[in-house]
């Protein structure tokens, strides 16, 4: 796993310590199993627990602790040491199979988040206004959330255009939206994040509006091309690509060329700041 970072997250679990794992090329997290074991049970002895109740699900054909990681973390006493950890998606499903008291309000939770999604199926409204309010209550105003969802529309635009161009995997996808971004402001989309200070948050949710508009003008610009001149595959789209995010790159010259600044900035929409803890290696 390259360029993680160890950290704790102390926020999660009513004030429990979670250690985890950032993984930033899979954006994912990988969390501490027993400290989740610790944290939803009275035990006294989670490390022995989550031995116990790994062994019951594995005899009872449970898939749970196949996603379970060996992962280098931070222990007590200072030093690093291996632990397993699961991502969120498999945590989630760990949680369901504890048997204790204290689950059973994340279980609640889980449960109210499936319905939720099956109301958006026969609803989907239910879903777009799920995030209007959701960006409302982040302090967006109202002028920045319809230019939000304009450009969500405009980017299936852009996707349906790529299928229609042989595109059909979702790596695909991300290697020609990395070949706009590269082209125009120098960065891959992941890089951007990090430059930001983000991780699993949105880019665009993040970006001042100069930003916004080139990253528009790059992918419209894109859409445009590939109509006209029908690429085939994906270095075919590549190229298209790449031609789009020019586009956006002239006018992010002309402009800065203009206002003797770069436009491309680490502000961000967070009200908070990762952190890394500081390490020491177990000789």
């Amino acid at each position: 796993m390259k360029n993680e970072k160890l950290e704790t997250i102390s926020n999660l679990f009513e004030g429990n310590e979670i250690r985890s794992i950032w993984d930033s090329e899979k954006e994912e997290y990988y969390f501490s199993v027993v400290d989740v074991v610790k944290a939803l049970t009275d035990s006294i002895e989670p490390r022995k627990y989550w031995s116990v109740l790994k062994n019951r699900l594995k005899k009872e054909g449970s898939k749970v602790t196949t996603n379970c990681s060996q992962l280098k973390m931070l222990a007590p006493d200072g030093k690093i040491r291996l632990r397993d950890a699961m991502k969120t998606k498999d945590i989630f499903r760990l949680i369901e199979s504890i048997p204790s008291p204290k689950a059973e309000p994340f279980k609640i939770w889980l449960a109210s988040l499936g319905s939720e999604r099956i109301d958006e199926v026969f609803d989907p409204e239910v879903a777009i206004n799920r995030a209007v309010n959701y960006y409302k209550k982040s302090g967006y105003d109202d002028k920045w959330i319809k230019a939000r969802l304009d450009s969500i529309v405009d980017r299936h635009k852009l996707t349906d255009v790529w299928k229609e161009g042989g595109i059909s995997r979702d790596y695909e996808y991300g290697i020609l939206t990395n070949e706009i971004y590269k082209e125009w402001s120098g960065m891959k989309a992941s890089e951007y994040k990090a430059y930001k200070g983000l991780r699993k948050e949105s880019l665009r949710d993040n970006m001042s509006d100069i930003e916004v508009v080139l990253t528009d003008l790059g992918e419209i610009a894109t859409r445009e091309l590939a109509k006209e001149h029908k690429p085939y595959g994906l270095e075919q789209n590549k190229k298209i690509a790449k031609m789009g995010g020019s586009a956006a790159k002239a006018a992010r010259d002309n402009l800065e060329k203009n206002l003797r600044k770069s436009i491309i900035t680490k502000e961000n929409s967070l009200n908070y700041e990762y952190k890394e803890d500081n390490l020491i290696d177990d000789k």
